[in-house]
């Protein structure tokens, strides 16, 4: 949100430093993330005065060049070499002196001293658009001859520079979305200083003409608008605005349209009031209508849009048809052109949560949206309304030909709260004296309906939406006092808690740690997702997603169930920017409900989780390396050496294999403990990967980090180094092509827990003289006792009980 430093002293008088009104401003709440110099004419026309021509002769070296002598009220005359036809002696005319920046369009260039075909020049005479008011070039700038030289160029043309502060704008604080908005926040700042004049626009002249033009208003929604005023004025001249209006508006970034459209823009930013002007003469019936339509219903907006309605929109409509899009847009027939000779002028007050709805519905982001959506001041309506009324009167000529006709459906219930000094005291940190409050809450407009000798009873502003607790006063207090006026103690309290260990934040930056010096990249994610990614899933099927009631658009309509799609969308980009080889990881929530398609809150699953992604090479181009692409197995690797650094025991998971699945990997494993999913890996569905132009094979694996905490061992165990050596022994085994190695692995420290360390496959063959179907797995197995050196026999026997397990289990056989 944009706010001028100007604008603001129409309505309080500043007289402090526009740097230190930003800091100030910063302080009260309505942070000022930067500050712009405006200029109503490039460059402020530094450098250019006010001349008199003195004497005018042909250029003897050139036919269509004059030598003039320039009287600039400072010191002698200057000597100039003109080219306009029109320059002659005692002409006032605009001088750029030696030094100035001229801008012409994009270009910008910078008067010097030199000699022109011979003759020396010191400066130049200026056409219109050199100086930027115009753009005419025909000719010299030719100024009224009671112009006086020495005077500057600013000065006579009375341009004017100012200061704009942008104020990021927190989403409760629109109260301050407006130029007097802001000013009242500042005055009731400066009334702690001494006694502040905060001027609100006069309205005391209002009235109407007569009522020969009544437009009746019937609102048929109470739910969507619970307010709407309006009159018409007749007889006016659509026309330019002065500049006064023009200069405020361009100060702020919005570009003037026209005499009519410009005072509700004006009276919008003035008091945060949108506003709406019709063409009188093109409203069907004379009579406006506040109502739903019809699902489907077509409607052309202002920007010759086609838009299709829904039946939760708010429309403002005449006897016929619909005109505007209440709250958001408004309609192309019934706009105003420079034909326009009567309007109707709407001020209203809309649903926030509707017009909200209906923004996002159609995409349609205005600033009369914007500040419906968070919610206007419901008493303002009326004068705003009559506001703007008396402004296009005075720009516009006509009469008001109707009442201001003003109808309630719901009236607005203003809240009413107790405020305890001593909470005050307690959660500021200070004791306020009472006329300091008193004083801080008036200036806000809290009315103080009661004072007591332990509390205020306060009736809150309406427009202050935001405040409906005891807690949100005492912040509005402490925000204008000033959270650096609370002097720090210098007592500290403190208190011990239990944690349940292991604790889950010294884990998460204890995981983050490893795997960051493993290579891979910390990204971070938007938890809010597209609803399109799931569509058509089973792993993640759409009827358990989340859906956002007001998304802020469709690409952010659902919150997400897995990481995978914002890491694949990381991914792209990187691969966009030139970054092949990535490995990416992930801490976050994921969101699903428990029961299909029941949205409510004991329904919603929260799980918090790790998302780890490889994809590109297998390592950075080496010549002592051979190039080789990422491989599941290596990000196999890189999770259970993550599960293990933890203290999970890899072996405690049943290990199932992914085989061409249909939505999400094209291959994998599940890790399932006593039926839970605690950890999926593969690699990525080509279909997948094609949603998001990847053309590189991406392998990712999800873990429930809540789940996988769980299971981790508590307690600190060392084992002392074993005196007595490991033995290995090696079978070579022909199983069903099916069968996985963990299968192998399980089935193996099931049957010797104790003595077995290690099993590891190291060698895997298929193909010429293997059986259809079957395939070769060579596999070692390593033991050791920490008392002793094992026999061959106590090792042979071990060794016949595994191989008789797996032919039983498995119908291994060994080759």
């Amino acid at each position: 949100m944009k706010i001028s430093y100007n604008w603001l002293n129409d309505y309080i008088d500043i007289d402090v430093d526009p740097n230190k009104l930003a800091d100030i401003l910063t302080n009260i709440g309505l942070e000022v993330e930067g500050i712009e110099q405006f200029e109503e004419v490039r460059g402020g026309m530094k450098g250019l005065i006010i001349g008199e021509v003195l004497t005018c002769e042909k250029h003897p070296n050139a036919d269509k060049l004059s030598i003039t002598t320039v009287n600039t009220g400072k010191g002698n005359p200057l000597k100039i070499v003109c080219g306009a036809p029109n320059v002659a002696p005692k002409q006032k005319v605009v001088v750029a002196t030696p030094g100035t920046i001229l801008f012409v369009g994009d270009k910008e260039f910078t008067i010097q001293k030199t000699k022109i075909r011979g003759a020396e020049s010191e400066g130049m005479i200026c056409a219109e658009d050199e100086i930027g008011i115009g753009t005419v070039h025909e000719g010299i700038l030719v100024l009224d001859e009671k112009a006086v030289p020495g005077t500057s160029a600013a000065d006579y043309f009375q341009i004017v520079s100012d200061t704009v502060f942008e104020i990021g704008l927190t989403p409760n604080r629109i109260d301050a979305a407006s130029h007097f908005g802001t000013a009242r926040d500042l005055a009731a700042f400066f009334s702690l200083l001494g006694k502040v004049n905060l001027r609100k626009p006069d309205i005391s002249s209002f009235a109407s003409d007569n009522n020969s033009f009544h437009i009746p208003i019937e609102i048929k929604d109470s739910e969507g608008c619970r307010r709407f005023t309006g009159l018409t004025i007749s007889d006016l001249d659509v026309k330019p605005s002065p500049k006064w209006l023009q200069r405020k508006l361009k100060s702020i970034g919005l570009s003037p349209i026209n005499n009519i459209v410009d005072v509700t823009n004006f009276v919008l930013h003035e008091l945060g009031q949108p506003l709406h002007a019709y063409d009188a003469n093109k409203l069907n019936g004379k009579k406006i209508i506040v109502q739903r339509l019809p699902s489907g219903t077509r409607f052309i907006t202002l920007d010759e849009e086609e838009r299709e309605l829904s039946d939760e929109d708010i429309m403002v409509c005449d006897a016929k048809e619909p005109v505007c899009i209440a709250g958001v847009f408004g309609g192309l027939d019934s706009g105003i052109t420079e034909n326009t000779k009567a309007i109707f002028l709407e001020s209203a007050y809309f649903d926030p949560v509707l017009v909200r709805r209906t923004a996002r519905r159609h995409d349609l982001n205005t600033d009369s949206s914007f500040r419906f959506e968070r919610g206007v001041d419901p008493e303002n309506t009326l004068y705003a309304l009559k506001r703007a009324a008396i402004l296009i009167k005075e720009l516009a000529g006509g009469k008001i030909t109707s009442e201001a006709l003003d109808i309630h459906s719901v009236p607005v219930k203003a809240v009413v709260l107790d405020i305890s000094f001593e909470h005050i005291d307690r959660l500021i940190g200070k004791s306020l004296d009472k006329k300091i409050l008193r004083n801080i809450l008036q200036s806000l407009d809290f009315e103080i309906k009661k004072e007591g000798k332990e509390q205020f009873t306060l009736r809150v502003p309406p427009y202050r939406v935001d405040v409906t607790r005891e807690a949100d006063v005492i912040e509005e207090i402490l925000r204008i006092y000033g959270y650096n006026k609370i002097e720090i103690s210098d007592k500290l309290n403190a208190s011990l808690s239990y944690v349940d260990q292991p604790e889950n934040e010294i884990m998460v930056d204890k995981v983050s740690n490893f795997l960051s010096a493993n290579g891979f990249h910390e990204i971070m994610s938007n938890s809010l997702t597209k609803k399109d990614y799931y569509l058509d899933l089973t792993t993640y099927p759409e009827d358990k997603l989340v859906n956002i009631l007001n998304p802020l658009s469709n690409e952010l309509n659902v919150m997400r169930q897995t990481l995978l799609f914002n890491g694949l969308e990381a991914i792209a980009y990187n691969m966009n920017h030139k970054n092949q080889n990535l490995r990416l990881y992930e801490y976050g929530r994921v969101y699903s409900l428990k029961s299909k398609n029941t949205a409510q809150f004991k329904n919603f699953h929260e799980v918090p989780s790790f998302g780890l992604f490889i994809t590109g090479d297998h390592d950075e181009q080496s010549w002592a390396i051979p190039d080789s692409s990422s491989t599941f197995f290596q990000l196999k690797a890189f999770y259970q050496n993550l599960i293990q650094y933890i203290g999970v025991d890899p072996k405690v998971f049943d290990v199932k294999l992914i085989n061409n699945q249909k939505d999400i990997f094209s291959g994998g494993l599940h890790y399932f403990h006593k039926n839970n999913i605690v950890i999926k890996a593969g690699s990525i569905h080509p279909d997948i990967l094609q949603q998001f132009d990847i053309e590189k094979e991406v392998f990712f694996s999800e873990i429930n980090w809540e789940y996988l905490i769980t299971l981790v061992d508590r307690k600190n165990r060392f084992n002392e180094m074993c005196r007595y050596p490991e033995v290995r022994r090696d079978l070579a085994l022909l199983i069903d092509e099916d069968i996985s190695y963990s299968s192998i692995e399980k089935i193996a420290f099931q049957t010797e827990n104790n003595l077995l360390k290690r099993v590891n496959l190291f060698d895997y063959y298929k193909g010429k003289n293997i059986p259809e179907g079957k395939k070769s797995y060579a596999v070692s197995f390593v033991l050791q006792d920490q008392k002793k050196t094992l026999t061959d026999k106590e090792i042979e026997k071990i060794m016949e009980k595994i191989s008789d397990n797996l032919k039983k289990d498995l119908h291994a056989e060994l080759r």
